[in-house]
């Protein structure tokens, strides 16, 4: 029966292997909805977060993913919005399946954890019945919403090509339809992703009680709504990258043309190097112009554990240097250099948002307070590595059981 759900033409491991695979994650999702019941039965006070701490690992780790995540929005927006003029993004579709997977994983998933962040899920309607219309966060709680049911649009033909399904008559014409009018909902999907990219950045940025992330900018959008978005396409489509090269290494087969990981690189590194000089400009004018004004020193926000480290490993290690192997063509040739670049790009966001998470709460706003230091407990960390787990399993079945990748029978002939 198993066999008979794999896509026609392709080879998979054991259905033994596969299930025991599957077992092991199903564990470790176990391990985060046990965490989540206790949080929902004791409160978040079984948690790190307290009247300091209101955002913690949870609102990191959704953040983090939201922007590996973008590689779904700003896919379909290469594709269907540019690649009519410029015809070399047309390799994008060898990879598109797969951006809309991840980034139906990312959204879920982190819809999933903010019900556990918000303390009182039965509560959660709250944010839409009795919108707060003057608050950034609003904006991201409809845009997120509604852009999540967009990547479960989109997603459902890629479930609907799968060979038993698509066997049934009427699921068959459905999907078809869908495909055909997919540009509608790839191209809406970039309007609601860019805003509330924006919006979660621009969220920080207003904060003119916290210095450390407050910014000055552009009539009401402070510098870091614009960041935020920057950042974004220049994380998620190298995040897509990597998620297809681990699975070709897992599975030892090749499945998109190597032509696709260069355009990735190519573009991610010009986006990176363009999102990097905008930060390095941006922090540089929050420490001389924007701290002074406050009668701050910049010292003052940086204090163990979130030392001068965190800013030379976000802007140096994991900006300015993943922006130089990609962008120079010799350098991004050598796979090692180019993936590990990718990496390092990915993580170089995720200390972006860690930073305007943790580090800004951490930091005294009046004189009687001390600089605090944020430690998760492990039932923060579970529903979190669950999070992974959730992703891990997703990628596992549609891999498995859908055609995700258009060129794997022709680039694996001895299948």
């Amino acid at each position: 029966m198993d066999k008979d759900l794999i896509p026609e033409g392709v080879k998979r491991c054991p259905f033994p292997v596969f299930a025991l695979w599957v077992l092991i994650i199903l564990a470790v999702i176990g391990w985060g909805v046990y965490a989540g019941i206790i949080i929902l039965w004791k409160g978040l006070n079984v948690t790190g977060l307290n009247n300091v701490f209101g955002f913690g690992l949870w609102i990191t780790a959704d953040l983090g993913v939201i922007a590996l995540g973008a590689g779904a929005f700003f896919s379909g927006f290469l594709f269907y919005g540019l690649s009519r003029w410029f015809k070399s993004l047309k390799e994008i579709k060898k990879i598109i399946n797969l951006a809309v997977i991840i980034g139906f994983i990312c959204y879920t998933g982190a819809m999933l954890v903010l019900a556990l962040d918000i303390g009182q899920p039965i509560r959660g309607w709250f944010g839409y019945w009795h919108a707060n219309v003057h608050s950034m966060l609003t904006e991201v709680i409809f845009c997120i919403t509604c852009y999540c049911m967009v990547l479960i649009i989109e997603y459902i033909p890629i479930i609907l090509e799968n060979r038993k399904l698509d066997q049934i008559k009427v699921l068959h014409h459905f999907g078809h339809n869908l495909h055909e009018i997919m540009i509608v909902f790839a191209l809406t999907g970039t309007f609601l992703s860019f805003f509330h990219q924006g919006s979660l950045g621009g969220m920080w940025g207003v904060l003119f009680a916290r210095p450390f992330a407050y910014r000055t900018g552009f009539l009401i959008w402070p510098w870091t709504f614009f960041l935020f978005i920057s950042s974004a396409i220049a994380a998620g489509p190298a995040f897509t990258a990597l998620i297809c090269k681990l699975l070709e290494t897992i599975t030892n087969k090749k499945l998109v043309d190597d032509s696709v990981y260069e355009l990735i690189a190519k573009l991610e590194g010009w986006l990176l190097a363009i999102y990097i000089t905008l930060k390095i400009a941006d922090t540089l004018y929050w420490a001389f112009k924007t701290v002074p004004s406050f009668g701050l020193k910049i010292s003052k926000f940086y204090h163990d554990p979130y030392g001068f480290w965190l800013l030379v490993l976000e802007l140096g290690i994991c900006g300015i240097l993943p922006a130089i192997l990609l962008v120079v063509p010799k350098l991004r040739q050598n796979n090692f250099i180019l993936f590990g670049a990718l990496f390092l790009d990915c993580v170089g966001v995720v200390v972006n948002r860690f930073v305007f998470t943790v580090q800004t709460l951490s930091i005294p706003v009046l004189p009687f307070e001390k600089f605090r230091v944020y430690i998760p407990t492990w039932q923060e960390w579970a529903p979190t590595i669950a999070m992974i787990a959730y992703g891990m399993l997703i990628i596992s079945l549609s891999y498995r059981y859908l055609p995700v990748f258009p060129r794997e029978r022709e680039l694996n002939p001895a299948d």
